[in-house]
């Protein structure tokens, strides 16, 4: 990596210098877009632990931040769900894991505020709820007592709303996954994967992304460009085979053949039904 080639040969070489209780913001919407390949790579990095990570979500059991979250290796998570992860739900309720649960909306303003280099900013959401007035269970203890309760937050009226104020996010290193991008860090997210990847990017202090494409600088339509390169310090082009870089599915719903021909049936009847009844209502 030299000049304005931030292109890593590993993933191993990309996080090396994650340390141990470093703060991190991880993209990755559900199982879109998550940086599997980084996050793997992190599991091996022993000196990776008591990590304070700010996600959307935490992955599933077996993989994403769940595999982290597993081993142990993360102590504090800021997300807006739990999501499909018993294991971050017993180590939550068990006093293991302390927890500040967010707004979904308010997270990836507070990601995107701390970017932008905007420390605070007022929102009208969570006003008159215990998100305001403070008092969510961050850590439990073992008992199942409050060891750490959210604390509450300012407030502040403009015409007839209340509205409370929220601290911008930045944090030591972003992770994130790319449809492409070029040697510059400029990147082009696809579809769902665009939800939260740009704003954990801006988040970061050092940001590493892993690309499915990797395009000589020029190569991308500059109007397609999603997160311009100055927000990104390191690209890692992953490999198809690697399984740490499979697209997951997390919850696959498939229909039965006689089902799907009879639903298509029926529907088929019906939409002539409504048709041949519209047509007859115009006077056609």
């Amino acid at each position: 990596m030299t000049g304005l080639d931030k292109e890593v040969a590993s993933a191993a070489e990309a996080v090396a210098d994650v340390h141990a209780g470093a703060s991190l913001a991880v993209g990755g919407f559900g199982l879109c877009g998550v940086p599997g390949v980084l996050i793997g790579a992190l599991l091996e990095h022993e000196g990776a632990d008591a990590l304070e990570v700010v996600s959307n979500n935490c992955g599933v059991d077996d993989w994403g931040l769940g595999l982290l979250l597993r081993a142990g290796r993360i102590a504090r998570m800021t997300s807006s769900y739990v999501g499909e992860n018993k294991e971050f739900a017993r180590q939550y309720l068990s006093g293991e894991l302390e927890v500040e649960l967010v707004p979904q909306g308010t997270l990836a303003e507070r990601l995107r505020a701390g970017g932008a280099g905007i420390p605070a900013f007022y929102t009208p959401a969570g006003a008159g709820t215990q998100v305001a007035e403070g008092g969510l269970p961050w850590r439990y203890r073992a008992d199942g007592g409050v060891a750490v309760a959210s604390p509450p937050k300012e407030l502040r009226s403009w015409g007839d709303r209340e509205y409370l104020l929220e601290e911008g996010i930045t944090t030591d290193f972003a992770l994130v996954r790319a449809a492409a991008g070029d040697r510059h860090g400029n990147l082009v997210f696809h579809s769902s994967a665009r939800n939260f990847n740009p704003l954990a990017a801006m988040a970061g202090r050092i940001t590493i992304a892993e690309v499915e494409e990797l395009v000589e600088p020029g190569e991308l339509d500059p109007d397609a460009v999603h997160l311009p390169g100055v927000f990104v310090q390191r690209v890692l082009r992953v490999h198809p085979g690697d399984p740490a870089a499979e697209r997951r599915v997390e919850r696959r719903t498939v229909r039965r053949d006689g089902a799907d021909r009879t639903d298509h049936a029926d529907r088929s009847d019906r939409t002539d039904r409504t048709v041949r009844s519209a047509d007859h209502e115009s006077g056609v």
